[in-house]
């Protein structure tokens, strides 16, 4: 058989590269010259370095598109192509493809799905061979259950093992692939540990999600010289001086990386409000190691009790955080405020100021609240009127808020508590107390004067960006509060800011609390970042950027070096020509930093809620059904930890999915719904994966109603 056949019958197996052909072959100099007929001659054609058959599988017509396979299931995958919506693929079209694979993709058309998007994987562009799983036993041998994708296990080989032992988590590299996943060979690369432990399994998810600790030598030589660092006394001078104000911060007991600080006066007009951000951007200079870092992170993240900071400790918790009784570097927006909380006028401001004392949210709480002991009592004498003028600020920032619809949903997030050796023995709902929202309120102010001034003078700026909700998502948003018998008579516009600020205070601290907020929030589009000013729907502001946290964000310290050029008498042309393509590129890659850390952290989260949970199995517990799906329904409890009931678990005969809100036994008439309450048995928890089995506590099946009803 001449080698040209030979190719064309391996390519007929599946889109090959040439360093797997030449391996099969075993003709490393007659093979290109071979492909490169077979190219001309228009027998085989080749996408980004895979070559594959011109006229392969021409009886499923239809287009040919490239994507990324996102999905990858027991027998399916989706591609999101790079345009329109996914495409399923099913399990015999899969080509071995993986979760992060660039592919090409051909379209067909289902007999019995007409309309729906559906294709078959034809080549590999760019192969994604990083994995994080699981190790365990199958059949004898050693396999690795990917994160992603559980139900397709890869085999390990075994001379590259690494000394892996079932039931670790590990990361691990495709080293050889098949036309099928059964055919993928991996290597051990990592291993992190007893993946029944949240902090190991952690550590996995950080590997996986490209989020590392350690900082590049570069950066952290740069960073080292800050170790012994004393204000030049130049600079100064030069900035306004604000050590004699009363100036202070209010944060969490165990934060390090203070970036915000606040000043209070009463004036004849209303208020004089300081805003004082760490100046982090005269430390991290444009294109030095620290900037290019701080940009490839885009972001701190915080996870159990933990940090990655986006910054070397040399400046999160050192020059840069406006610890209690230090001269730090701020850049301070100074707002003037009529007695109904309108901004009148402000001003950006380089200055030098220092923190008289580092204010506790919990305590200060307690202050409010007339429940603080006396030495606390006694700590915030020096801050006491400020205080006061805050929570009287606070009142009309908050009736403002209200009247423009601007929305407060209630976080599902939770308080993790870790023991010395990083074990989850604590799990509760986050709340937020006077003084957190007040900061909130505060830091609201700054952002969105930052934004104004950027439109007002038309320069180049990361704004952060939220639009309104798309017309499909309101339709199942009105589903869901019909179902749930609450009002939700919207125009053809769609909800205003209003009507839904109005559902959400009316079923804040209700049992339809966690149902309404959670599909709310659904329904409403992700912020991003953008160069460009949309506005702010959920916040309903015209003008809103993100100034107040530039330890922490990148894209707070893009805006500050920024606006430090505007503070110095920039001209807007000057201002175009130097940051129009730093906004572009700092609004892309935060937005996307911003996503990786979020799904990380709440990924991290699952699995120290699921290792709380373990020593609980065969406990009972009160929950509210939060979400339904084709497998089952979801439970969350009053501490924010959620899981799933299966279908099979809840009846013995065949459940039917009605609109994504209810799942109903036809034969018994027994239905579960959105927002209904249960009791629930804890079955079983992977701390792996962060998953968490509810069966219904007996009796609970027929027991359990509509929330609103008790």
């Amino acid at each position: 058989m001449s080698l040209k056949k030979k190719i064309l019958a391996e390519l007929e197996k599946g889109p090959r590269r040439m360093k797997t052909l030449k391996a099969k072959l075993g003709n490393d100099k007659k093979v290109p010259r071979a492909l490169a007929e077979l190219l001309k001659e228009g027998r085989v054609k080749e996408l980004d370095g895979v070559y594959l058959t011109a006229g392969k599988k021409k009886e499923k017509a239809g287009e040919e598109c490239r994507g990324v396979l996102v999905k990858l299931g027991k027998g399916f995958g989706f591609v999101t192509p790079e345009e329109g919506e996914d495409i399923f693929i099913p399990g015999r079209f899969l080509s071995g493809a993986m979760p992060g694979d660039a592919v090409l993709v051909k379209e067909f058309e289902h007999p019995q799905r007409a309309g729906s998007r559906e294709g078959e994987i034809t080549a590999v562009l760019k192969e994604e061979n990083r994995l994080v799983g699981t190790a365990q036993k199958i059949d004898g041998r050693l396999y690795l259950l990917p994160d992603k994708c559980p139900g397709c296990p890869i085999q390990i080989k075994k001379s590259a093992d690494g000394g892996v032992r079932p039931g670790e988590k590990a990361a691990a590299e495709i080293l050889e692939r098949g036309a099928s996943h059964s055919e993928h060979r991996a290597g051990v690369t990592v291993r992190f540990g007893d993946a029944s432990s949240a902090k190991q399994c952690t550590k996995a998810i950080l590997y996986s999600a490209g989020i590392v600790k350690q900082f590049p030598l570069g950066c952290k030589a740069e960073a080292k010289k800050l170790d012994r660092f004393s204000l030049p006394q130049e600079e100064l001078a030069a900035r306004r001086d604000l050590r004699e104000k009363t100036i202070f911060t209010i944060d969490s007991a165990s934060t390090k990386d203070i970036d915000d600080a606040v000043s209070i006066e009463r004036t004849p007009e209303g208020y004089l409000l300081g805003v004082h951000i760490a100046d982090v951007s005269w430390f991290v200079k444009p294109d030095s190691q620290l900037d290019k870092e701080a940009f490839r992170r885009g972001t701190s993240v915080y996870y159990g009790d933990n940090v990655v900071p986006m910054l070397p400790r040399q400046l999160s918790n050192g020059v840069c955080s406006l610890n209690e009784g230090e001269d730090r570097l701020a850049f301070s927006c100074i707002m003037r405020l009529d007695k109904t909380g309108k901004v009148q006028d402000y001003d950006f401001v380089k200055t030098v100021i220092r923190s008289r004392l580092k204010g506790v949210y919990e305590e200060i709480n307690a202050l409010y609240e007339e429940s603080a002991a006396e030495n606390i009592k006694e700590k915030y004498v020096p801050v006491e009127k400020e205080l006061d003028a805050l929570r009287e600020l606070y009142g009309q920032l908050e009736a403002r808020r209200h009247a423009r619809g601007g929305m407060e949903i209630e976080s599902d997030e939770a308080k993790l508590t870790l023991d010395e050796n990083g074990v989850c023995v604590g799990v509760e709902k986050r709340r937020r107390g006077l003084s957190e929202r007040i900061i909130e309120e505060c830091m609201l102010l700054a952002n969105g004067c930052a934004a104004k001034l950027a439109r007002r003078m038309g320069v180049p700026f990361v704004y952060r960006v939220h639009e309104p909700p798309e017309a499909d998502r309101v339709e199942n948003l009105k589903k869901c509060l019909s179902l749930l018998g609450l009002p939700c008579a919207f125009d053809e516009n769609g909800p205003t800011q209003l009507e839904l600020s109005a559902l959400l205070d009316k079923t804040r601290g209700t049992p339809l609390e966690r149902a309404v907020h959670t599909n709310i929030l659904r329904t409403l589009s992700k912020a991003k970042y953008a160069p460009v000013p949309k506005g702010h729907y959920g916040l309903a502001l015209e003008d809103y950027a993100h100034f107040t946290s530039p330890i922490r964000r990148y894209p707070d310290l893009a805006i500050h070096r920024i606006l430090s050029d505007i503070a110095a008498g920039a001209e807007k042309e000057a201002l175009s020509k130097r940051y129009l393509a730093f906004a572009q590129s700092a609004s892309e890659q935060s937005s996307k930093q911003e996503v990786t850390a979020m799904q990380a952290e709440r990924a991290c989260e699952d699995c120290y809620k699921a290792e709380y949970m373990k020593p609980r199995i065969g406990e009972r517990f009160t929950g509210v059904i939060s979400s339904v799906a084709p497998h089952g329904v979801y439970v969350a409890l009053d501490n924010m930890v959620e899981g799933l009931i299966r279908t099979s678990d809840l009846s013995e005969h065949e459940l039917r999915l009605t609109e994504g809100l209810a799942v109903k036994d036809e034969l018994t008439g027994r239905s579960w719904r959105i927002g209904d309450m249960i009791r629930v048995e804890l079955a079983g928890v992977d701390v792996a994966q962060g998953n968490i089995d509810f069966v219904p506590e007996r009796g609970a099946a027929q027991e359990n109603g509509p929330a609103r009803d008790r």
